[in-house]
């Protein structure tokens, strides 16, 4: 059964989604939907202990060798990734049945779950398939679910933010698929590890230079980059709230998965960073998107704008380790992107539970809330210091890895970027924490209660981890830096090494 582990990772959610069919009973097929999420986390940690322990594991998807099968190839990066995905879509789903009592109709309900099923299917497939057309397959399971999970919702603003979200979605598969028809074009083939040895050859032909180019531009519009983040603000705020946290801590982590498999396995390090200088753009674009979008935030007065905003900015953070082009940023960006899916998924959480009281997450409905929800308030103060970057956070650990890096290379300047940053997050956390402390509750919300255990014990297991991981940092650490390492490793020879 071991053997099989690679392919199980997504059969598992995928033959689960049709399955939920069967069961009439929302409950039951809520657990019957945490049991899968379940199983998937069990197998995800398997595969990262394998890997630890024996090196690579590769899969070839009924016995038919690459490159003429598709093969699921596991090592340090998406076996990190694996484990951050199932995690959080489990921890996420404890709360799903109360949250989405009030926020989707009953008569959709059972259709959330298969949706919720076939898109946790389409994040794994992309981030464990050695194929790239296969990664585009998953990627439009995981894309064409989003889109119907986000319109789901009661407020029928969720429908024209998933329209947005489906032309920008198409759009950037769009640009995926032409650049993975370049590929194929003039090579061959379209198994990765088959890519990385005959792209070097056809390296100065321009139709390399094109795939790159669309494949990049397609990347960007899935993980919303500044400027091309357009469609995330409104997705993230009018969709479900269980939704939004698990978009929030998984779906732009698996595009930044791609931009990274892509960079360094596909067309290597060399190409990537040194034929085409990319550094230079991915940093201003990621300086860039750090202060526009924190500014944005100041201004919201609908919370989940806020934070959708806020994930813009950090966003920026990991685009910007990423640029700086050796292992010490990349592993600042993986690490982040770890402490990331801990901070959102946390706050996202305690945005839903109190939408599930209060009716809403505008700024004003946070007048006194603080006393009426303070569990939940109190989740959402250290979600926030963990955006801030305070010591005994992870968000702390990522930025301090961050700042690392780009002074041991002299970027000084961009270091400064980050530490503004940073002060930009201690206005709009200090907004949220103001009203919700310093100001008296409104006279039509005496009967709020804290919220139920239900949402108590999932935001507090995130609450929890942001700051177990924030102290105890070894595990983090070492996983990323494993992974950045053996991606240079494989690349090609460049000034990361």
């Amino acid at each position: 059964m071991l053997i099989h582990l690679p392919v199980l990772q997504v059969l598992v959610p995928l033959m689960a989604a049709p399955l939920c069919l069967f069961l009439n009973r929302s409950k039951l097929v809520w657990l019957f939907s945490l049991f899968t999420s379940s199983l998937a986390l069990i197998i995800s940690i398997l595969l990262l202990q394998q890997v630890f322990q024996s090196g690579d594991i590769v899969y070839a998807l009924g016995g038919w060798q690459a490159p003429w099968g598709i093969e699921y190839r596991i090592d340090k990066l998406n076996a990190f990734l694996l484990m951050i995905i199932c995690a959080i879509s489990t921890v996420v789903l404890l709360s799903a049945q109360t949250s989405i009592e009030k926020e989707i109709a009953k008569d959709k309900q059972t259709l959330f779950y298969i949706l919720y099923l076939l898109n946790l299917t389409g994040m794994l497939g992309i981030v464990a398939t050695g194929d790239v057309f296969n990664a585009f397959v998953f990627l439009e399971v995981s894309s064409l679910s989003a889109y119907a999970l986000i319109a789901l919702s009661r407020d029928r603003r969720a429908l024209w933010a998933s329209y947005q979200y489906l032309i920008m979605g198409t759009i950037g598969a769009t640009f995926i698929l032409i650049g993975i028809g370049l590929m194929y074009q003039i090579t061959g083939t379209l198994n990765m590890e088959d890519l990385s040895n005959r792209l070097p050859e056809v390296t100065q032909k321009r139709t390399v230079f094109t795939a790159y180019a669309f494949i990049v531009v397609g990347i960007c519009l899935k993980l919303a980059l500044f400027p091309l983040h357009l469609w995330l603000p409104n997705a993230y705020a009018y969709a479900p709230s269980i939704v939004t946290a698990l978009f929030a801590a998984t779906a732009t982590k698996v595009a930044i998965y791609l931009l990274i498999r892509f960079t360094f396995s596909v067309f290597g390090f060399s190409f990537s960073f040194t034929v085409i200088p990319l550094q230079i753009l991915f940093m201003i674009l990621g300086g860039l998107g750090v202060i526009v979008a924190s500014t944005a935030a100041i201004y919201q007065t609908n919370i989940k704008h806020l934070s959708a905003y806020s994930s813009v900015a950090q966003i920026g953070y990991m685009i910007i380790g990423f640029s700086i082009s050796t292992i010490s940023g990349l592993t600042a960006t993986l690490l982040h992107l770890f402490n990331h899916a801990l901070m959102k998924g946390a706050l996202f959480l305690a945005l839903g539970a109190v939408m599930y009281r209060v009716g809403g997450v505008q700024l004003s409905q946070f007048q006194g809330i603080g006393k009426q929800m303070p569990m939940t308030m109190a989740a959402i103060v250290v979600g926030g210091l963990s955006l801030i970057g305070i010591p005994l956070t992870v968000g702390f650990v990522s930025k301090w890895y961050l700042l690392l890096a780009l002074l041991e290379n002299n970027l000084w300047p961009v270091a400064v970027l980050v530490l503004i940053g940073s002060i930009l997050a201690v206005v709009y956390v200090w907004r949220i924490v103001e009203t919700a402390y310093f100001k008296p509750a409104l006279t039509n919300s005496k009967t709020v209660k804290e919220a139920p255990l239900s949402f108590l014990i999932p935001v507090w297991i995130l609450v929890f981890s942001n700051v177990y991981f924030g102290v105890d940092t070894r595990l983090s650490i070492e996983v990323a830096d494993a992974a950045a390492s053996s991606l240079f490793e494989v690349s090609s020879t460049g000034p990361g090494q």
